[in-house]
């Protein structure tokens, strides 16, 4: 992995942490140019994606310190890559720093990104934070890969994430709301059948999340016992949709 931008620790990001790599996935080599400057500054090894594809490539064998990336990505776009990086043991971990258009907001709830910054952002603030989410141990937790029967030691904890705190354009988004996973959510979850074999779906876990306390969110996994696949009920919406 070829790493670029590398220079002299200068601010807290790098005194107070081991050398950091950063992942950056942006289609813009303008924005990619902005933010490796300054994570350079901050004394982070730096690695540069223009796609999805290629970021997903540049995160295995050896996975970075961060992401950050724009939702909006060729080949692979930016939901499809932070699904894929959840769904891997070998990513589960890593925190993700979504930084893109007011726009695509509505829809990065629920893709398992730990923060989320709508541009422009200053470089400032995006070191910032990077630099808190790199201080905070992540919970190896994703719906993704509960869903599919992952298991870690930390499926079982209240995790502690991120989500939008709706004020200005370019602010970072606040700490939510407590999001955990469970057996028994405050919602029942429905009786559902299987689209394919019409067998009823076995109800298996649930994740408790939204923006806040005031807005939550629920969404209950079922499977298959004839193996027809992995369903995702979502408790607001009432849809249900095929995992794998």
């Amino acid at each position: 992995m070829e790493h670029k931008g590398v220079v002299a620790p200068s601010d807290a990001l790098a005194s107070s942490l081991p050398p950091a790599v950063v992942l950056i996935a942006d289609a813009d080599a303008e924005t990619r140019a902005l933010y490796r400057d300054a994570f350079a500054r901050a004394g982070c090894d730096v690695v540069e994606a223009a796609d999805g594809r290629d970021a997903l490539a540049k995160a295995f064998p050896t996975p970075p310190s961060l992401v950050v990336t724009e939702l909006t990505l060729p080949f692979v776009n930016g939901y499809a890559l932070c699904d894929l990086l959840r769904r891997d043991p070998l990513t589960a971990g890593v925190p993700i720093l979504v930084v893109t258009g007011a726009q695509s907001v509505e829809r990065a709830e629920g893709i398992g990104v730990d923060a989320l910054l709508i541009k422009p952002t200053a470089p400032d603030s995006l070191v910032r934070e990077a630099r808190r989410l790199l201080a905070t141990p992540r919970a190896l937790y994703s719906a993704s890969s509960l869903a599919r029967g992952h298991s870690t030691a930390h499926e079982e904890q209240s995790v502690d994430r991120l989500a939008p705190s709706r004020t200005q354009r370019g602010v970072s988004y606040a700490k939510a709301h407590q999001r955990f996973t469970t057996t028994s959510p405050p919602k029942s979850p429905p009786a559902l059948s299987c689209p394919s074999c019409d067998r009823a779906l076995k109800y298996e876990k649930s994740h408790v999340g939204g923006v806040s306390d005031r807005h939550p969110e629920q969404w209950d996994y079922f499977v298959c016992p004839s193996r027809c696949g992995v369903f995702q009920y979502r408790q607001r919406t009432r849809r249900v949709r095929r995992l794998e």
